[in-house]
This record gives C-alpha cells, sequence and structure tokens, in this order.
C-alpha cells in the first residue's frame, strides 16, 4: 500500500468533493515511549487511510501530536481502533469549538516522523516530560485565577494570544515555544516560587511539557488548564460557567481561528481597524501571516505590502525570477512581525 499522498492540491480538493463527507476537527496529544516512531507512523497512515481522515501529525520517541479531521460518519471506528493502541487507550479527544468557516481544515493527510512532537530547545537527559503540574478543569481554573497569589500565564506565541486570551493573562511577546520556557522563567516565575503558576495553551501540548519542566526545576504549585483551550470553551459552554476567555481561539489549519466570544481585542495590521482574521499574503514570494481587515483585504487583494501587490500582477515567470535567492522562511516563521505591516509597527512603537 502507498504511504504517502501524490496528488496536487487541485486534485486533493477535488476528491474530498466527490467523497462528500462531513469533517469534524479533532486534535489530541499523548506523551509516551514509541520505541520505533517510523513503524507507527507507516501503521497509522493505513489506519487512518481507510477512514478517509486528513490532517497533519507529528510522530517521535517522546509521543504523538495529531491534528486531524475526520469525516462524522467514521468517528466511531476511529475512535475504537485508536484506543486499541496501548498508550492511547482513553486519551482526550479535544473536538473543535465550531465547524469550519473553510471549505476543508485539511486537504490531505500527512503524518511526519520528527526528533520531538514538540521542538522546546532542552537537552537535559534527567528531565521527564511525564511528570507533570495538575491537571484543572474548567471549574477548577475559574476559581485558581480568581486567587490573587496566581500568576495565570499564556504559553502560546504572540500571534495566536494577540486575538483571544483569558482575562488577567500574562501575554508574553514571544515567537515560539522554545522560546518561551526561557523567557517566561525569567521574566515572571523568578521570585514568585511561592504563587499558584497557571499556565494555558490551545489544546494542552505545550502546557504539558511546561508544567513537567517547571517542576523538574524546582517549582511546586505548578497547574495547566486541562485540554487548552479548546476544552474550556466546550465545557464552559455544557456546564454553563462563567466564560474568561475573550475573543477567537487561534489554531493551525485552515480555520486559523475559532471564534469563542463575540470580541474583537485585537486590530487590522494594515490600518488599525478592529480585525481578528489572519490571513497569508497571497504573493507566493511571502505568505506572511498577519492580520487584515475585509476592507484592507479587498483594496490590498490579500497582501501585506503594495510590493507583493504589484509582483501578484506580473506573470509567473517574472515571479519566480524575483523569488530566486530569496529566503523568506524567518519572516514566515516569525508570523506578523514585517517591516511592511506599518500600522502595527508604529503601534507596537508607541
Amino acid at each position: 500500500m502507498q504511504l504517502w499522498n501524490t496528488l496536487n492540491k487541485e486534485e486533493l480538493e477535488t476528491k474530498l468533493r466527490e467523497l462528500g463527507h462531513h469533517f469534524i476537527t479533532i486534535s489530541f496529544y499523548q506523551y509516551a515511549t514509541i520505541a520505533h516512531p517510523r513503524l507507527f507512523r507507516d501503521h497509522l497512515f493505513q489506519m487512518w487511510t481507510k477512514f478517509n481522515i486528513v490532517g497533519r501529525t507529528y510522530i517521535a520517541h517522546e509521543g504523538i501530536n495529531a491534528q486531524i479531521s475526520v469525516p462524522s460518519d467514521h468517528i466511531g471506528q476511529f475512535r475504537e481502533e485508536l484506543y486499541e493502541i496501548d498508550f492511547l487507550k482513553g486519551v482526550r479527544l479535544n473536538f473543535a469549538v465550531e465547524d469550519s468557516a473553510a471549505e476543508f481544515p485539511f486537504i490531505k493527510l500527512k503524518i511526519k516522523v520528527r526528533d520531538k512532537i514538540l521542538a522546546d530547545g532542552l537537552n537535559d537527559k534527567t528531565f521527564d516530560v511525564r511528570k507533570i503540574g495538575k491537571h484543572l478543569n474548567a471549574a477548577e481554573f475559574n476559581q485558581l485565577t480568581e486567587d490573587p497569589d496566581t500568576l495565570l500565564i499564556d504559553f502560546r506565541n504572540h500571534y495566536e494570544h494577540e486575538v483571544g486570551y483569558f482575562k488577567g493573562a500574562i501575554l508574553p511577546d514571544v515567537d515560539t515555544f522554545r522560546d518561551s520556557l526561557p523567557f517566561i522563567e525569567k521574566t515572571y516565575l523568578e521570585g514568585n516560587q511561592d504563587k499558584n503558576i497557571v499556565m494555558y495553551c490551545t489544546g494542552g501540548i505545550r502546557c504539558e511539557k511546561a508544567s513537567a519542566w517547571f517542576k523538574h526545576k524546582g517549582y511546586e504549585n505548578v497547574h495547566q488548564l486541562e485540554g487548552g483551550i479548546i476544552k474550556y470553551a466546550n465545557d464552559v459552554k455544557e456546564q454553563e460557567l462563567e466564560n474568561k476567555f475573550i475573543g477567537k481561539n487561534f489554531v493551525f489549519d485552515e480555520r486559523r481561528g475559532e471564534r469563542i466570544t463575540e470580541d474583537i481585542v485585537s486590530v487590522c495590521h494594515q490600518c488599525g481597524s478592529p480585525a481578528d482574521v489572519h490571513t497569508n499574503c497571497i504573493n507566493d514570494a511571502c505568505h506572511l501571516l498577519f492580520i487584515q481587515c475585509d476592507e484592507c483585504k479587498e483594496k490590498m487583494e490579500n497582501c501585506c505590502s503594495t510590493e507583493c501587490q504589484e509582483t501578484i500582477h506580473l506573470s509567473e515567470y517574472e515571479q519566480k525570477l524575483r523569488r530566486q535567492g530569496k529566503n523568506n522562511s524567518n519572516k514566515i516563521f516569525k508570523k506578523g512581525r514585517s517591516n511592511n505591516l506599518i500600522f502595527k509597527l508604529n503601534r507596537e512603537k508607541s
């Protein structure tokens, strides 16, 4: 059986339309010891292909991290077979808060083997990622974050919490999880060993590792929101609890966000109008991720700058010539940080 995709984007989208499934977006992770990641990767690819599952999954010796879309009529079979895997038996599945605004959150199944499922920059062989802090359910989270001796810390990147966050949370200005561990400890935790440390992220995977790391470093009162923002948003709705999250929850698929409340807490990076929709610059030599309002989207034709707007009207040949020898990975990686976003730059300087 073929264990990888060979179709292009247009062919994949046509195939999905022909199948006619209603997809449910699900995320889950599990830290565990996987002796043979490559063999496990191939096993999952075969198992999920038969269910027409699409999405992105990373596997490493330290565990699995999955963001996938499952046809609604295959959810039961998917869950049953997943739970037959010993270390995934009963693993928590985070279901999307809202249906996708995009036609397909994912268009193909991509399962990759990596050194780690979450890059952390750590090189400590005595560190055990399974010795985690205390999980908090939604009610416990609400209660503990009311305590004045609690530090509530967002463990997501700057472009994620820009569009939504928990009231009263510390929002570190970081680009990656790797950056966040030393920055947060030095800036917020040192000298506050007696405080309750409560952390949250999108689905829990970052806080799981961060809580274990800070426990390893000697911090005792370490807590994390179980299942992250995704589970919290579902639980407060089902249990009729106070919702302390405002705005949108950034997600890493074509939706780019799930609306939790109607509050718009961010602005367009080009004009400053209230906006919280992320877009990727349509110029193939850029693809910068930034926030753009509808008016700027129309005016700028989905571009982040006049330079990119001019480029998209060139011939394909001329565009390729402009891309030659240019490395945009750093600009793309830092998402939302660009000298082209004049309003955002001026706002940060003021």
